[in-house]
C-alpha cells in the first residue's frame, strides 16, 4: 500500500508542476498588464517602466516563472494590484469560507445521495424509483443561479410575511444581523441547499446504478439463499461493496468545489474564493489570479490523488494493478 500511495504522489508533482506553468504564462501573456494596473492605467512611460523592473516583467518569462514559484513555495504570494492586500490574507479568508460551505454541502449531499440511490436500486423501476429518477434529471438541469434566486425570495422573504413576523425563522440571508453558531446555521442553509440540488441528482444515480450492479452479484444471491434477510443483505453487504465508485466521485467533485462556487457565492454574496476571483477577473488583477488557479488546482489534484488512494483502499485489486 505504501508504494501505491508512493507512486501517486510521485504522478501528482508534475501534474502540478505543469498546471502551474500553464496558468502564469497564460495569464502573463494574455491577462492585464500589472504595470499598467498599478499606475492605475496611466500613459506614464516612466512610471510603467520602473514598476515594470520593479515587478521583473523586464526579464525573460522562464525567469519569472522560477521566481514567482520560489517565493510562492515560501509563502510571499505578494500584494494585490487594487488593493495592495496580501494575496495570501485575502485567499485564505475566502479559502476557509469556501471551505465551509463544501464541508457541509458535501457531508449533507452525501448523506442524502446514498439513502436515496439505495432506495431507488432497492426498489428499481418502481413508482418510488421512478419519482426520484425525475427528480434527480431536474436536479441536473436546473441551473443554480435561478434556484438560488427562487430559494431567497420564497424561502426568506415570503416566508416571513407569510407567518406575519420580522424575524428570520429558519433561512436567512448572508450578512444578516446577530452572531453566533444559530446566525451561521441560517447564512448557510440556502447556500448549502442550492449547493445540494445538483450534488444529490448525480451522486444518487452513481449509487443507484453501482447498487444495482451489486444486488445482481453471485455473492447477494449466495447471501439471500442461506436465509439473510433482503434488508441485511443490502445495507451490510451490497452497500459496502458499492461505495467504492461513489467514492471516488464525491472526492473529486469535493476538490473541485474549491474553485467551482463561483454562481453559489455570487448569488448569496459570500465572501469566497468564487467572488474573489471574479473581482480579480473583472480588476484585470493578476498577482490574484496567479495564486488563485495554482491553490485551486493544487486541491484539485490533491483530491483526486486521494480520490486514488481511497479507491486503491476500498479495492485491493487496484493496488496490484
Amino acid at each position: 500500500m505504501t508504494r501505491y500511495i508512493g507512486r501517486r504522489i510521485l504522478a501528482a508533482i508534475p501534474v502540478l508542476l505543469l498546471a502551474s506553468l500553464l496558468v502564469f504564462v497564460l495569464v502573463r501573456q494574455f491577462g492585464a498588464d500589472p504595470a499598467r494596473t498599478r499606475c492605475q492605467q496611466s500613459r506614464d512611460l516612466k512610471c510603467l517602466e520602473r514598476t515594470r523592473v520593479q515587478l521583473g516583467l523586464d526579464r525573460p518569462l522562464p525567469v519569472q516563472y522560477v521566481d514567482f514559484m520560489g517565493d510562492f513555495v515560501q509563502g510571499d504570494w505578494g500584494t494585490s494590484e487594487r488593493t495592495d492586500q496580501s494575496v495570501a490574507e485575502s485567499i485564505g479568508i475566502a479559502l476557509g469560507e469556501t471551505a465551509q460551505l463544501a464541508f457541509w454541502g458535501v457531508a449533507f449531499s452525501s448523506v442524502v445521495a446514498i439513502s436515496v440511490g439505495v432506495y431507488s436500486a432497492n426498489k428499481a423501476y418502481s413508482p418510488g424509483d421512478y419519482f426520484f429518477t425525475g427528480l434527480a434529471f431536474a436536479g441536473i438541469a436546473m441551473p443554480t443561479f435561478w434556484f438560488g434566486l427562487i430559494c431567497i425570495n420564497y424561502l426568506t422573504f415570503h416566508l416571513k410575511e407569510l407567518l406575519n413576523t420580522n424575524e428570520v425563522i429558519f433561512f436567512s440571508i448572508p450578512n444578516a444581523t446577530g452572531h453566533g453558531a444559530i446566525n451561521g446555521f441560517r447564512e448557510l442553509a440556502l447556500p448549502v441547499l442550492v449547493l445540494s440540488v445538483q450534488l444529490v441528482a448525480g451522486w444518487s444515480r452513481y449509487q443507484r446504478s453501482s447498487m444495482l450492479d451489486e444486488l445482481d452479484s453471485d455473492y447477494i444471491r449466495t447471501a439471500r439463499s442461506k436465509g439473510l434477510t433482503r434488508r441485511r443483505v443490502v445495507w451490510k453487504h451490497g452497500l459496502r461493496n458499492s461505495l467504492g465508485a461513489l467514492v471516488t466521485v464525491i472526492a473529486i467533485d469535493a476538490g473541485a468545489l474549491f474553485g467551482g462556487l463561483i454562481v453559489t457565492e455570487r448569488v448569496f454574496s459570500r465572501p469566497g474564493m468564487g467572488t474573489l476571483f471574479l473581482n480579480a477577473l473583472g480588476n484585470g488583477d493578476s498577482a490574484v489570479l496567479i495564486p488563485w488557479m495554482i491553490v485551486t488546482g493544487v486541491f484539485i489534484i490533491i483530491f483526486n490523488l486521494f480520490a486514488d488512494i481511497l479507491y486503491g483502499v476500498l479495492d485491493p485489486r487496484v493496488r496490484v494493478a
